[in-house]
């Protein structure tokens, strides 16, 4: 018997196809307070399964679709995997589903489009929760504050932003591509030691387990795992944008930010910068024993907080 918490087909996929694609979605409790939970690299939906269950039992209709080029999500014919670009469908989905006023909440690569969807669609954002993301930087205000991440783990940001095509020519078969995948669950350190064993026994192929497996079987197709690295080659060739983001400094949308220190790869000093970006905020709140992906390491802290958060709403 699967394991629920890593079982692919725990919650029902949905497809929207407004964008000329189909954008792969769950969609939890229809009619509650409507929470849209966006993923980062390398991720899909699949990160947030641990909570949204949880947030339904607490009133929130939880949506939580597959950016495009991930997961269960089609390659967008456009060829865009920027920041905007992913802002914009959600913004469709959302509309599509009939939503005027959400909550946020991301981190990793979904922190920019949310923060880009804030400052693009504030009609839209109700309030916002952040947590391991990057961020823009503010010279004048960030000044004593460790905004670098460590150098050691730069390597793969830029070989993804600058050779993406040689580094996916490397990875020629599924489980190539998969152990590469790994590495970012496990050695590299982004998680806090063990997070990804979990109830799950420890056997599976791609470095550490059938919880790792679950979370890299979506990125062993070539032409998706090349797809996503469109948001590190965007950063780096204004030509991969399909227009500039929107981050900077918000300070008129409400944020919870939260912070799970045991990273290796985000700024030393993100809960303060956070603080920094978004002056109207709650917290920050340092997660024990957490690293980069709070929604699978520290499931229970974000669904008090993300409740607490929206207590008014609920």
């Amino acid at each position: 018997m699967v394991h629920p918490d890593i079982d692919p087909d725990r919650f029902l996929t949905q497809h929207f196809t407004g964008r000329g694609f189909d954008l792969a979605y769950v969609r939890e409790n229809v009619g509650g307070v409507p929470l849209l939970l966006a993923h980062g690299w390398p991720e899909s939906k699949r990160i947030w399964w641990k909570v949204i269950e949880p947030l339904a039992s607490a009133g929130f209709e939880v949506i939580v679709p597959d950016l495009r080029g991930f997961g269960d999500s089609d390659i967008a014919p456009d060829g865009f995997g920027d920041v905007p670009a992913h802002s914009r469908d959600l913004h469709a989905l959302l509309a599509a589903l009939r939503h005027d006023r959400v909550v946020l909440c991301a981190g990793d690569l979904g922190g920019p489009v949310i923060q880009d969807m804030a400052l693009r669609t504030p009609e839209l954002v109700d309030r916002l929760a952040l947590f391991n993301s990057p961020l823009p930087f503010d010279r004048e205000r960030m000044v004593h504050l460790r905004t670098r991440p460590p150098r050691e783990a730069a390597d793969y940001f830029v070989r993804q932003g600058m050779d993406p095509d040689g580094l996916a020519a490397d990875l020629t078969t599924p489980e190539q591509r998969r152990r590469y995948i790994a590495t970012f669950y496990g050695s590299r350190f982004w998680a806090h030691p063990g997070a990804f064993v979990g109830d799950a026994p420890p056997m599976g192929r791609f470095g550490g387990g059938e919880v790792i497996d679950f979370h890299t079987e979506p990125f062993g197709d070539a032409a998706k795992l090349r797809a996503s690295f469109g948001g590190y080659e965007s950063v780096f060739d204004p030509a991969k944008q399909s227009e500039p983001p929107l981050l900077s400094r918000n300070e008129a949308t409400r944020a919870l930010l939260l912070f799970g220190p045991s990273d290796h790869v985000i700024y030393p000093d993100f809960d303060q910068m956070a603080a920094v970006v978004f002056p109207d905020h709650v917290g920050p709140f340092r997660l024990q024993d957490c690293g980069h992906f709070v929604p699978w390491e520290a499931p229970d802290a974000l669904v008090a907080h993300l409740v607490q958060f929206c207590s008014d709403l609920l």
